[in-house]
């Protein structure tokens, strides 16, 4: 940061000297002539080839739309979004602020849905997608909601990696980012995760612009992404505040401003924009309401926000119910992230993401654009591990950032030293096809991808919204219809109406010391983190289904099994298989 006002960290604008040798991620002149012309290429065609990664991912999102019903959360924010538009208000939950929910309630607001007014916010959003007989319409539509917010995430992904290493540093880390299966399917979810990525980098992004030209104009869209942030999920506010604290300090330390107070000083009129456009928008979404947070409270503007901070912290403070590589945990593993990312992250961006970290962090000292993307993620990663709240890597979707800007600084690094080692142009190119290839594979089922590092059995590892989220009842009706089964034992993971809305047979709940004659369907989420209805008091329990090795699995997140009527002996109706 410069003392004159109307300077900036020197390397967060766009780097004049993107195609200067290795200094540069950029390195068309020295790479080899396939790498140049490749290179070039990326640079002169690199708004082209950002639409065209957009529609492909686009395309690749609403192709799932009618593959999967809805998962766990999707009803409940469905709910308390349609709450917000037909009756003004936000009571249903306060935990999650408004802005993602509204995004997934609107189509169906604008096609003629209304709040029902059931008492429970899931069965009122499950009610809301059987509206007028229009299921899959209707989750569609709410699905479609939060599209724009991965355009947004790849778009300042794009800007980016365009302002700190150049143009075809650009294209690559926008074709990593939405090439993520991880991405794609919370980007197809009517939830608030996708919302948080698109946010949160969106107003990182902002704010380092604005250091660098704290222009009024920067100001106003620095205060709305960090509104918009606040209003996707608030756990933006820790990860925000970290990730600015972290690399304030780290640009102290390795740049020593001559003047800082003064630079400080220039920027504070300007600041005072931001808090006001941050201020406005997020009252606006509130509807700057007045009144008691809780019992007790004296009365204060935007209670509810103030109210769903508080439930937040609660939440964090009592844990949550978590499942990892056989442990059973209400207040999670520091680890956990960790072993989610080795395992839901192609091999291929995992290799390149490493390289390219470690690149950059040896010329940190060279500006902030090395180092920047790495604080960025390293903050949502640290930050997560240490909460209490492990049930997806959903919820550091943010991560994907920086690592994908990295894995584009290693490519370039990478055609950068074919010129004199062919291997590493090779290597380069393997591990793309690799990628690119891994990705497409694994359509539709972007939820429940796992790399080979999982195995054949990765409910062995973690569960929930990383495997099954309950997604797969279309499947599973679809099976039991072909199988000719009058009824199934089952205890599913999601509220849905099973028998009159998909197609299922007479459904009776599951015993979970003792299997019912005939068709037993398992979800692997219900058995490893809610005990098949035990909860904690299930843990270190070995329930049937896991001394028992399923006939197939249906999808990617149910067993079924089938039990003759009395007999002893099980049936397998086919080979174990997975059903599509």
């Amino acid at each position: 940061m410069s003392g004159q006002p109307g300077n900036g960290p020197s390397e967060t604008g766009a780097h004049p000297t993107a195609g200067r040798g290795t200094e540069s991620a950029s390195s068309a002149g020295s790479a080899s002539p396939a790498g140049a012309r490749a290179l070039s290429f990326l640079e002169r065609r690199s708004a082209l080839l950002l639409l065209a990664l957009l529609a492909v991912g686009t395309l690749r999102i609403v192709l799932t739309y009618r593959v999967f019903n809805h998962t766990i959360d999707e009803p409940a924010h469905i709910a308390c979004g349609m709450e917000w538009l037909s009756k003004g208000v936000y009571r249903y939950e306060t935990q999650h602020p408004p802005l993602a929910r509204v995004a997934a309630a609107l189509g169906l607001y604008l096609e003629g849905v209304r709040t029902i007014g059931r008492p429970d916010m899931y069965d009122e959003g499950v009610d809301l997608l059987y509206a007028h007989n229009h299921y899959d319409l209707h989750l569609s539509l709410a699905r479609l909601g939060v599209l724009p917010f991965f355009w947004l995430a790849a778009g300042a992904v794009y800007l980016w990696a365009k302002r700190g290493f150049g143009p075809a540093a650009a294209v690559l880390a926008t074709f990593f980012f939405t090439f993520l299966p991880p991405i794609l399917a919370h980007a197809g979810l009517a939830t608030t995760d996708m919302a948080l990525t698109g946010t949160l980098t969106a107003a990182f992004l902002a704010m380092w612009v604005w250091l660098e030209r704290p222009t009024a104009p920067y100001a106003v869209v620095f205060g709305l992404m960090g509104a918009l942030a606040v209003l996707s999920k608030f756990s933006s506010l820790f990860y925000f505040a970290a990730a600015a604290g972290v690399s304030a300090v780290a640009f102290w330390r390795w740049n020593r401003p001559a003047d800082i107070f003064s630079a400080a000083r220039a920027r504070a009129r300007s600041l005072g924009t931001s808090v006001a456009a941050l201020v406005l928008l997020t009252g606006a979404f509130y509807r700057f309401t007045f009144g008691e947070p809780g019992k007790g409270w004296p009365p204060i503007p935007l209670p509810e926000l103030f109210q769903g901070v508080y439930v937040v912290l609660g939440h964090h403070y009592r844990g949550h119910p978590a499942y990892l590589l056989g442990q059973y945990s209400e207040t999670g593993w520091w680890y956990y992230y960790l072993v989610a990312l080795a395992v839901k992250t192609p091999l291929p961006l995992l290799v390149l993401a490493g390289l390219g970290a470690v690149w950059m962090w040896r010329r940190r000292r060279s500006g902030v654009r090395w180092w920047l993307p790495l604080v960025f993620s390293g903050v949502i990663v640290v930050g997560a591990s240490f909460g209490r709240i492990h049930i997806g890597v959903r919820h550091i979707l943010p991560v994907y950032v920086g690592m994908s800007i990295a894995a584009a600084v290693a490519t370039l690094h990478l055609l950068d030293r074919a010129k004199r080692a062919r291997w590493a142009g090779w290597a380069v190119g393997a591990l793309l096809v690799w990628y690119a290839g891994s990705s497409l594979a694994a359509h539709p089922d972007y939820l429940a991808y796992f790399n080979f590092l999982a195995g054949e059995r990765p409910e062995r590892i973690i569960v929930d919204s990383d495997l099954d989220w309950g997604q797969d009842m279309k499947r599973l009706a679809r099976r039991l219809r072909e199988l000719g089964a009058r009824e199934v034992t089952f205890t599913p993971v999601i509220v849905a109406d099973l028998e009159a809305r998909h197609g299922f047979p007479p459904v009776k709940p599951m015993d979970p010391f003792e299997p019912s004659p005939g068709w037993n369907a398992v979800s692997i989420t219900m058995l490893k983190v809610f005990r098949l209805g035990l909860g904690r008091d299930g843990a270190g329990i070995a329930l049937w289904p896991e001394r028992i090795e399923p006939a197939e699995r249906v999808g990617k997140g149910v067993l079924l099994y089938y039990f003759p009527p009395g007999g002893q002996d099980r049936l397998r109706p086919s080979a174990p298989r997975e059903s599509r």
